[in-house]
């Protein structure tokens, strides 16, 4: 079993180690210190190296195991850190006679291998031979303790690079360190694999900015016809912007120091749990015809409110696990915990959506109020999509993940995560196309709602003078009785939701 200490997506950064013990795999006793991309690059200035550095590591055996050597022992006890590229990893142990395979040189594998019995087994590497790294690190004597030297590892080929420490000898089983390692690019702390998206955010933080300055121009100049869903729309692409701004701040920082503030990163995933909350809802409000076919959700208002809190909830506790403080340092079966509630509440978002939409249409139908139905048409389409697309992705990201698993595709797994923003960001476009702020906007609102043969009736009654009154007698006994069955309809709607 392996003790991941380093958590994946934020080790190229600083890392304490408190007092964790090494777990025995094999013939060995291992505690892994961490794996990332690296990126090599053609500087040679100090500013501009790839490197692994190792600070103030320290050693602890038991007193039993101590007392077992004399002070005058030069050593008495093995330790080793082994660094070594994910494309190297056959070259770190062996198998003797097809037999289970052992990191550290047995008495078989000294005989074919030629190693040296009770340290790691190392083959170089067949574009390196300093490749792959093993620093030793002695006990003396009846010591508890020993100390690493400072030492940097350089960094000269662009890999998903490893750190084990290794003890071969048996008594050292219950061996446990501190200390911290220092993992750093290029371009600075940010990991290799999280590098593409400080860049990305740049340009999500420039497309929020974009549609910002389109949306809020119509929404100054259509003030007075502005519809409760466009008010909505705003706060979303505001939160949007936000959340894309703290995110590009919150990498340069993180590149800059190689830390990660717990409050800044959880800041940060608040806004993102807000933003995607406060989105959710938007979607199934409008989906309801709030502000279309229907004034208020009505009855369904508390329900709604009620998920959206445990949507929220259930968003920020995976956030913050995902991103705070050690990032995936925790276990398969835990982060697995905390994903279902979220994956759940989102397929009965979807399921919740897809219904109130179907409704809303039969409702638009039936009242044959065709430019509205037009535009739900158009968002069902959107929304299908979505759904869709969204689907096929997680197909995807499951399939990159179960063939790579040593993550050598580091390069590329910035996309995955990317994925998701850029497809909010689009349906919300789409959102927006479709209710922009106009001087028409009143004409989708809920007061406007008479129908296709009430907007008829409106139009002969303008075109035929003569009619007068009679006419507008009928109008108004037209556009009363629809009123109700309107009412009518919401009411049984909210019972049936």
């Amino acid at each position: 079993m392996f003790l991941l200490l380093s958590p994946i997506g934020s080790n190229a950064s600083i890392h304490i180690y408190h007092n964790d013990p090494f777990r025995e795999v094999g013939n060995a006793y291992l505690l892994s210190g961490g794996s990332e991309g690296l990126m090599a690059t053609s500087f040679s200035s100090s500013n501009h190296i790839s490197y692994i550095r190792f600070e103030n590591i320290t050693f602890w055996r038991s007193k039993d195991v101590a007392d077992q050597h004399s002070d005058m022992e030069h050593s008495s006890g093995l330790v080793q850190a082994i660094i070594f590229e994910a494309a190297d990893r056959n070259n770190i142990g062996g198998s003797a006679y097809g037999g289970q395979r052992a990191i550290c040189c047995t008495p078989d594998l000294a005989k074919i291998e030629g190693c040296k019995q009770g340290e790691v087994l190392r083959r170089p590497s067949a574009t390196d031979i300093n490749w792959p790294v093993v620093l030793d690190v002695q006990f003396s004597g009846n010591s508890l303790f020993t100390k690493m030297d400072y030492k940097e590892v350089h960094i000269t080929k662009t890999g998903m690079y490893n750190l084990f420490f290794v003890a071969c000898d048996p008594k050292l089983k219950e061996l446990v360190m501190s200390g911290k390692t220092m993992w750093k690019n290029p371009d600075g702390y940010l990991p290799g694999r999280m590098a593409p998206l400080k860049k990305f955010y740049v340009f999500m933080s420039l497309a929020y900015l974009i549609l910002s300055i389109i949306w809020f121009t119509q929404y100054v100049r259509f003030w007075k016809d502005i519809l409760q869903l466009q008010h909505c729309i705003t706060a979303v692409i505001a939160l949007g912007l936000f959340e894309m701004i703290l995110w590009y701040f919150e990498y340069v920082n993180f590149n800059d120091t190689g830390i990660r503030p717990v409050v800044v990163t959880t800041w940060v995933v608040t806004v993102g749990a807000v933003r995607k909350t406060v989105s959710r809802l938007l979607i199934l409000s409008v989906s309801m015809g709030y502000g279309v076919v229907r004034p208020t959700l009505g009855g369904l208002t508390s329900k709604v409110l009620l998920l959206g809190i445990t949507y929220f909830l259930a968003s920020e506790l995976l956030d913050i696990t995902e991103y705070v403080g050690t990032i995936n340092d925790i276990s398969g079966r835990a982060r697995l915990f905390l994903v279902l509630p979220d994956a759940f509440l989102d397929a009965f978002l979807i399921l919740w959506i897809f219904t109130s939409l179907s409704r809303t249409l039969e409702q638009l139908q039936a009242k044959r109020s065709s430019v509205k139905l037009d535009i739900y048409r158009k968002f069902s389409n959107a929304l299908a999509v979505t759904v869709i697309a969204s689907v096929a992705w997680i197909g995807y990201e499951v399939y990159f993940k179960a063939t790579d698993p040593f993550n050598e595709r580091w390069q590329s797994a910035w996309i995955i995560t990317a994925f998701w923003d850029i497809l909010a960001f689009a349906l919300l476009c789409v959102i927006c196309y479709l209710w922009a702020p106009s001087q028409s906007s009143q004409r989708y609102a809920y007061s406007e709602e008479v129908g296709e043969e009430s907007d008829e009736e409106a139009h002969s009654l303008t075109s035929k003078k003569g009619e007068g009154d009679i006419s507008l007698v009928k109008q108004e006994k037209n556009v009363g009785t629809n009123d109700d069955f309107e009412q009518e309809d919401d009411e049984e709607e909210d019972k049936r939701e």
